[in-house]
């Protein structure tokens, strides 16, 4: 059978701090609706740790079904050992932590929270402020990119334009040359076709034997029409002295100096000024003189007699180079060679000449 049960007391009656607080009277129990308030100080009764106190007796009821405020100190320790003078001073230290610290704890996180917000939030302002910027900035930069490629797409635009324009313009050269190029090789090829067959053939059978003989039917022909006109002034005695050189290819022409020579001698006084020429005779200015043969005898002439003159010589320095060989081509070639010194003498023979003759 089981030992009978013995009223034994708190083994740490001493030693807890609630059971001190409540014995000197610092804490009173004050259950909210169940019961009165006890004052004074607890009797040191036998405790029975498996026995429960009696309402009726006055006792407080059982700590677990009064739901009373109460702060926790941390459960009390049976079997700490402690002098009396460190268990004298640990309830008011407790007490004292019991009291500040949870009081200050939530003062901290509320402080840490609130810092923690207001940075988070300045945070935001500023991460704001920042993507406005970026956002301005890149918005800035489109806009510019945009206008750069406006522009762009106008240049290659313009570019365009500007090179079929001159694609066009190239082209409508081309075919303007072209059709002139046509237009003149037929002209030519009828001009051609035009040709007097007589006179071609008077040359044909000149080439064949060339002579500078003045009886051939060609040079005949030439002599008539072209080389007499030519050189058929108004001063007649001086004229055929020229006719003559020109032949001969002993006329000398020279320009005119600045002074005249004291050698030099004028076959006339009228023909011997720089400002009338001795062949026709009209008051001209002479930049030109002409000399016959060996003679020293200086003839100023005008430019008009110039280019009568040196347009005959040119003709028959031709004539002569064909006579000697040297210009090896077809006949059609030289033929039109001579008709177009042909038609210099003409021209000549009319008044028009060079501006520099």
């Amino acid at each position: 059978m089981d030992a009978p049960k013995e009223h034994t007391r708190c083994p740490a009656r001493g030693t807890c701090p609630v059971f001190l607080a409540m014995s000197s009277g610092a804490v009173r129990y004050a259950p909210s609706v169940l019961g009165p308030a006890l004052d004074g100080n607890l009797g040191e009764e036998p405790w029975d740790p498996d026995s429960q106190p009696h309402p009726d007796e006055g006792h407080p009821p059982p700590l677990e079904a009064v739901p009373v405020p109460w702060k926790s100190v941390g459960p009390c320790k049976s079997h700490r050992t402690e002098s009396p003078r460190g268990l004298a001073e640990t309830p008011g230290g407790e007490e004292a932590q019991g009291e500040e610290g949870p009081a200050a704890a939530p003062l901290d996180v509320l402080r840490l929270r609130s810092s923690s917000m207001e940075i988070r939030e300045k945070g935001s302002e500023f991460l704001k402020e920042e993507l406005h910027k970026a956002q301005k900035e890149l918005k800035l930069k489109d806009e510019e990119c945009e206008r750069l490629s406006r522009v762009r797409e106008q240049l290659e635009r313009e570019l365009e334009e500007l090179t079929a324009s001159l694609f066009e313009e190239a082209h409508k050269m081309v075919r303007a040359a072209n059709m002139k190029q046509a237009a003149s090789e037929k002209q030519l090829k009828e001009a051609r076709g035009k040709v007097d067959t007589t006179l071609f053939a008077e040359f044909q059978a000149w080439r064949e034997s060339p002579t500078l003989d003045k009886s051939c039917p060609f040079l005949e022909r030439v002599y008539r029409e072209d080389v007499g006109p030519c050189l058929d002034f108004t001063m007649q005695e001086l004229s055929a002295l020229v006719r003559a050189a020109v032949e001969d290819n002993t006329l000398t022409i020279e320009p005119v100096a600045s002074q005249t020579p004291p050698t030099a001698k004028v076959a006339a006084v009228e023909c011997g000024s720089t400002n009338t020429c001795a062949l026709s005779g009209l008051a001209r200015a002479c930049r030109h003189r002409i000399r016959l043969g060996d003679s020293e005898n200086h003839y100023y002439i005008s430019p008009s007699s110039r280019a009568r003159i040196t347009a005959v010589c040119n003709f028959l320095t031709y004539i002569r180079y064909i006579q000697q060989g040297l210009v090896r081509q077809e006949a059609e070639p030289m033929f039109w060679e001579i008709t177009r010194l042909r038609k210099e003498m003409s021209l000549a023979k009319l008044g028009f000449f060079p501006q520099e003759a």
